[in-house]
């Protein structure tokens, strides 16, 4: 059978699904689909891969036990606020970042750590493998501490993340097409005030006006993206060309690649103008934090440098949000000695 692709609108994203085997007509449906979106045609050498959804689990050949635990991560995916309190000390879901159930390509896509891990990683400096991975998520990105290694939760998050690998082969000799939130070239100058006009006009509508996003009950409806209920000074995406790359290829929901590169980038530089909690990482001075972690992460952020409206310094401060501790055991070396 022919696999048939469609894409439907899900609270305004784009969410891609397949049925059955891959042929090469079903690819280039899914090609056309994305550049009709204004994303890039993949180059000849890149590895394009159309992730497995969850009502192909439903028709795989697996263990029954091993269907319900992929279930498993995927509710632990899309719905990372029932472990609020115990991991997520914010309101952010994993998908909140990697959209489309972290399948939508241009979006982070979350099945390309499944076939590249374990590797080296120079934001913490050693070699990671997935649930190591998935862990600075936790850190960082929801602001909390990650299910021990090995945990059921953990076990789940991490099958999720293979499931939608399948197929692919371990460590691909080809570049990703898709992979991570590529950002368009860099203006010559960003502006402030100009972010922040273009924040209001595209993006306070669902994030509201001072970025606390929206939850309706215990869900998170639309994320917070600065504040206390936002990711702290840790999260990749406090890197201006990273908030320009998602913002640029994601936002406004479900008008992905509406905005102008300048756009994109000023908006990126105004959020990244915003304080949110302290990086896991602070050792107690700002100064000293930063000079630690600039070369390997804080040289793309904000973090320990003065905001041009006031003159405040970003990241000085002790806050740490909602959660009652600085940094997780999980944030340490591995040396291998």
């Amino acid at each position: 059978m022919i696999r048939t692709l469609s894409y439907v609108a899900l609270s305004g994203t784009l969410l891609f699904s397949s049925i059955a085997a891959a042929t090469d007509e079903t690819t280039q449906q899914y090609i056309n689909t994305l550049t009709e979106l204004g994303y890039p045609a993949p180059k000849a050498n890149e590895l394009v891969h159309i992730p497995p959804t969850m009502e192909d689990l439903e028709n795989a050949k697996l263990h029954p036990e091993l269907k319900r635990v992929i279930r498993r991560g995927y509710d632990l995916f899309t719905n990372t606020q029932q472990l609020r309190g115990e991991n997520v000390f914010n309101n952010m879901n994993c998908s909140s970042c990697h959209m489309g159930e972290g399948r939508m390509p241009f979006s982070a896509p979350v099945w390309p750590a499944a076939v590249t891990l374990p590797n080296f990683r120079g934001k913490n400096d050693h070699v990671n493998n997935l649930e190591e991975r998935i862990a600075g998520c936790f850190t960082y990105s929801m602001n909390g501490k990650p299910p021990e290694y090995g945990s059921d939760n953990m076990l789940a998050i991490s099958a999720y993340h293979q499931w939608l690998a399948k197929g692919v082969a371990m460590y691909p000799e080809q570049p990703i097409y898709g992979r991570g939130f590529p950002a368009p070239d860099r203006p010559k100058e960003l502006r402030y005030a100009r972010g922040e006009a273009a924040f209001e006009e595209n993006c306070s509508v669902c994030h509201g006006e001072d970025g606390e996003g929206l939850r309706v009950g215990n869900q998170t409806v639309f994320p917070a993206v600065w504040g206390d209920m936002s990711n702290n000074w840790g999260a990749g995406i406090v890197r201006v060309f990273t908030a320009a790359g998602f913002i640029k290829n994601n936002m406004p929901l479900g008008q992905p690649n509406s905005l102008s590169d300048q756009e994109a980038w000023d908006i990126a530089y105004y959020i990244s103008n915003q304080e949110r909690p302290q990086d896991p990482r602070y050792t107690g001075d700002v100064k000293d934090t930063l000079e630690k972690t600039q070369e390997r992460f804080h040289k793309h952020s904000m973090y320990g440098q003065v905001r041009e409206t006031d003159g405040h310094i970003l990241g000085d401060h002790n806050n740490t949000g909602e959660k009652p501790f600085l940094k997780p055991d999980s944030v340490r070396p591995r040396t291998f000695e």
